[in-house]
């Protein structure tokens, strides 16, 4: 199973360059200046808040750049896109990163990332029983956080337990 592991030799400035070449595109400063926000963010976020971000920051984008440099970064392999629950896009940044699974609360859409080998080792042998040759995969569980959960047992009248 593949993971994101760190790179040795190219920054993440680079594999976009690279990117970017192969398909015949330039690096503007626009693409730069989103690149270099984004692997400054830490957890998700969608791309209406990466816009209102830079927009704060006096960072002038486009919302078509925006999306389409998005889209680049995610060929590159430096961003993932996930949908979790409600078909709302929330990316993050992966370079540099250990590949991880997300819990999604469903009522208060907190996003909890962990990683668990155990997790990775069952699916590289269920791929090795099937003979499938994995590129990737996502995980995502959803329920209630802790702290919902807290909430919904004080709205019925059950004591919440520690």
């Amino acid at each position: 199973m593949p993971r994101n592991k760190p790179q040795t030799q190219d920054g993440p400035e680079d594999r976009f360059q690279d990117y970017l070449r192969a398909h015949q595109l330039r690096m503007t400063p626009e693409r730069l200046m989103v690149l270099d926000v984004i692997l400054s963010r830490k957890g998700h976020f969608d791309a209406e808040e990466l816009l209102q971000f830079l927009r704060r920051r006096k960072k002038p984008v486009s919302r078509a750049t925006l999306y389409r440099t998005l889209e680049h970064l995610q060929g590159a392999g430096l961003v993932n896109v996930h949908r979790f629950g409600r078909g709302h896009a929330r990316y993050e940044h992966v370079y540099g990163r250990k590949h991880h699974d997300h819990m999604i609360c469903n009522h208060c859409d907190q996003v909890i990332e962990f990683v668990n080998d155990e997790i990775e080792r069952l699916q590289e042998e269920v791929c090795r029983q099937h003979r499938f040759r994995s590129t990737n995969h996502v995980m995502q569980i959803f329920g209630l956080c802790t702290d919902c959960q807290k909430k919904t047992r004080a709205g019925s009248g059950v004591k919440a337990s520690s």
